[in-house]
Parts: structure tokens; C-alpha cells; sequence
């Protein structure tokens, strides 16, 4: 009751490029007024996202959502967020954010992850 086993390889039919194997990254900015303190905090999250997604081998950067002088409280009015939350769905799977408060409330980022995507 030898019996030889055999093992046999069985090779993918198409090979994932480069690009399919990154990590698809976006970024989330928010700042709550206009004024010019949280202007430049603005600016410097999304300076800082582009240029670290962006060095990365990786990653690729597919957006940075950015709601301007908008409440964290008012989900109607944060346009890039809601874009965000559906893109989440299909073309994200990594999401940095700034500070927690600058993204939701802990639900919607646990919504998010539930696709299988990461907060940082």
C-alpha cells in the first residue's frame, strides 16, 4: 500500500501586473473652518499624503478626498466623504487619514473596513 503520490503545479492562466499587485491608497483631508491655521493644516495633509503614497513602490495613489471648511457633524455636506465611502466599496484598499476626528465617528470607519480595507 505504497502508493506514489503525485503533485501537480498548477500554473495561474494570466499573470497580475505590477500595477494589480499595488496597494490602491487614498488619502482623506478635512479641516472644520477657513481660516488660515487650518488652511495650512490642509494644505500640509495633502501635501503629505501625495508625496508619501506617492514614494512608495507599493502603492497607488487613486485619490485624495478632501472636504474644505466643512463640520465633521454634517455628513450631508461632506461630498468628498460620501465619494470616499463608495469608492471604498471597489477601488480602496488602503486609507490614510489624518487624525480620526479629521475622518468620522469610529462606526463609519468600521464601515469601511468591512470591505476589507485599512485605516492609517
Amino acid at each position: 500500500m505504497n502508493a506514489q503520490r503525485t503533485v501537480q503545479i498548477i500554473r495561474p492562466s494570466s499573470e497580475l501586473s505590477t500595477e494589480d499587485q499595488k496597494i490602491k491608497a487614498a488619502a482623506y483631508c478635512r479641516v472644520s473652518t477657513d481660516s488660515d491655521d487650518q488652511e495650512n493644516s490642509f494644505l500640509a495633509q495633502v501635501k503629505y499624503y501625495s508625496d508619501y503614497i506617492g514614494s512608495r513602490e507599493d502603492m497607488i495613489l487613486v485619490d485624495i478626498y478632501a472636504d474644505e471648511g466643512i463640520t465633521g457633524t454634517a455628513m450631508s455636506k461632506r461630498e468628498e466623504f460620501k465619494r470616499l465611502l463608495n469608492d471604498a466599496k471597489v477601488s480602496v484598499n488602503a486609507l490614510f487619514i489624518w487624525m480620526t476626528e479629521r475622518f468620522v465617528r469610529v462606526s463609519y470607519r468600521c464601515s469601511i473596513e468591512q470591505y476589507g480595507n485599512r485605516t492609517y
